[in-house]
């Protein structure tokens, strides 16, 4: 008899030399190669599967007429429940859940199976996958059909959460009643450390701006009269050199002063003096 080299069938090889006697002890590895047998030829081709985790529209086995080899998809009815919830509630996405893991896996409790009627006898403040477990156990250990499982779920999901929102208000007001005051919350908290930061910036520009102008150690400020944009092509300097006016392009140092000739400003006596002499002496006067 000639030997078969094929890995995949040496199972199906030893079966044969057993029954035939030529072996008269099992191998170790028999009974596990039975229970977990290796893929068929070509070995990139899936294994047969069942109907617990294969769509329902989807054949179990490639067909004959196939010349692609790809792997089911994997889908269970949890999933489909899953999808849906989402669907209908988008924003139980957002709740806040700890996804730190203990130091023990939780047990599951003991309420399953035939005993889960209702959803409360697991818990009164029920997560989505509670509710979505409950669906699946009402379709697969009450024989309900999968839409109305997941309505009964849905519905009673909505029940409890209702009740738990009355609870927490009416718990909420009977404090308030009573003097209790609450912190701040998370998002007031918030709010300040990003006004905090506002702070700070806008500290640090005042002291870049205190800083640059510090640096400028003079700045000349001439007040003149009439408007800057007036033009009157020397009328008007020819006018007050006949009056005798002489322009003074010094800038503004002091207040006016109160004279016995009535309110005189420094600049005003300084274009009255006639010779440079006088104008040197007018501001003289003047204080530093």
């Amino acid at each position: 008899m000639a030997n078969k080299r094929i890995a995949s069938q040496v199972h199906k090889q030893a079966s044969r030399l057993l029954r035939e006697g030529y072996i008269h002890r099992e191998p170790a590895w028999f009974r596990a190669v039975l229970d977990h047998p290796p893929l068929p030829l070509p070995a990139r081709e899936p294994p047969s599967r069942t109907r617990f985790d294969a769509p329902e529209e989807v054949p179990l086995t490639r067909p004959s007429t196939s010349t692609k080899i790809r792997p089911l998809p994997i889908e269970y009815v949890e999933d489909q429940v899953r999808k849906q919830f989402f669907r209908d509630h988008p924003f139980e996405a957002f709740r806040e859940k700890s996804i730190v893991e203990g130091a023990t896996i939780e047990s599951e409790s003991p309420i399953r199976g035939a005993q889960w009627t209702r959803l409360r006898q697991r818990t009164r403040n029920p997560s989505p996958e509670d509710a979505i477990r409950y669906a699946v156990n009402l379709y697969e250990h009450h024989q309900k059909p999968l839409s109305e499982a997941y309505a009964s779920a849905v519905a009673q999901f909505h029940s409890l959460r209702s009740e738990i929102t009355i609870a927490r208000q009416i718990a909420l007001n009977e404090a308030e009643h009573l003097g209790m005051e609450f912190g701040p919350s998370q998002i007031e908290i918030t709010f300040k450390k990003e006004n905090k930061a506002f702070d700070t910036l806008r500290d640090a520009a005042a002291h870049n701006r205190a800083a640059e102008t510090e640096r400028k150690r003079w700045k000349a400020v001439v007040e003149r009269e009439g408007r800057p944009d007036q033009w009157t092509k020397g009328q008007e300097y020819t006018r007050l050199w006949k009056q005798g006016v002489r322009p003074v392009y010094a800038p503004v140092l002091t207040q006016p002063q109160i004279s016995p000739e009535g309110l005189l400003a420094p600049e005003q006596a300084v274009q009255q003096s006639t010779s440079h002499g006088e104008y040197l002496q007018a501001m003289s006067f003047l204080p530093s």
